[in-house]
């Protein structure tokens, strides 16, 4: 495997990202974050009370962003490396002083630079709305929640440029990219829903918890830790999770919020909510190094 060249790969981000500036991709995300963060801004404040408070609105559009930022980022990255193949230019690029690595990392810095400049000016122009509909929004949870979202949408697009390198043509990659979502926003549910049918048929052991609700106990069967941390690794749950350390957002069923009662011992490490971020960074580490071995070895 070759070296990393920092200047040819700044050399391709800077090329990538002039590319997507000049065409609708940029301000398409950039008129589509602050369609978003606007409408919320104005529902909020319309049907809101004047106990609303930034918390909700950012309970409101993490909803949002959670379906939508994957979408994003798997359009990204679905044509980065996969359309240059299928049109032969992959061949006149390496034909100058770039090595394959190189390649892969600044098309990956270039289309993060992309996807975060995009998320950055939607919710900056976004704050104006919710000042004049709410209040000006409190910057240390503002500014925590778009870093968040920017992580989350750099996540899938290592995923999205991983894809992309291993495959020759648009059509497999936009279906690989198809695959992704439907793995995490269906098959992913239906795992942990087996999980739970398994439990209870006896193949696995769970754990026998007592809990308090609404001043009654309750005894039942949970999972055990490794079934709760395969729900974790979900890049949406990772996200959510990380938005309640960070204390961004007041929203029903975001983060773990795992009970002292269901871990007599002290809840893991694993399953705590700040571990999710170390999660989302192995989503952008792994399918990066992934892609890098692979495409470092195909045939052009």
């Amino acid at each position: 495997m070759s070296d990393v060249n920092a200047t040819s790969v700044r050399a391709i981000a800077t090329k990538d990202f002039r590319d997507a500036v000049r065409s609708w991709t940029f301000w398409g995300l950039s008129l589509l974050f602050f369609l978003l963060v606007g409408l919320a801004a104005f529902a909020i404040g319309y049907f809101g009370n004047a106990d609303t408070s930034t918390a909700d609105f950012l309970g409101t559009v993490s909803q949002v962003t959670r379906l939508v930022v994957p979408l994003i980022a798997l359009l990204l990255g679905w044509k980065s490396i996969a359309g240059e193949r299928e049109s032969g230019s992959i061949k006149v690029l390496l034909s100058l002083p770039h090595s394959r690595i190189d390649v892969v990392l600044g098309k990956y810095l270039g289309r993060a630079t992309v996807l975060s400049l995009s998320l950055l000016i939607g919710f900056v122009i976004g704050a104006v709305v919710v000042a004049v509909m709410l209040s000006p929004p409190a910057i240390a949870d503002y500014a925590g929640f778009i870093a968040m979202t920017i992580l989350y949408g750099i996540a899938y697009l290592g995923i999205a440029i991983a894809l992309s390198s291993i495959t020759k043509s648009t059509t497999i990659a936009g279906a690989a990219m198809f695959g992704v979502f439907v793995l995490f926003y269906v098959v992913w549910n239906l795992l942990n829903f087996a999980l739970q049918i398994l439990m209870n048929q006896g193949y696995f052991s769970g754990v026998e918890v007592t809990q308090t609700m609404n001043g009654n106990e309750m005894q039942y069967e949970r999972l055990p830790d490794w079934g709760l941390f395969v729900q974790t690794i979900d890049p949406g749950v990772a996200y959510a999770n990380a938005l309640s350390v960070i204390d961004a957002v007041e929203a029903p069923g975001f983060g773990t919020a795992f009970s002292a009662e269901l871990f007599p011992s002290g809840v893991p490490f694993y399953l705590q909510n700040w571990f999710s971020f170390l999660i989302l960074l192995v989503w952008i580490v792994v399918p990066t190094a992934i892609a890098i071995a692979r495409f470092d070895r195909v045939d052009l």
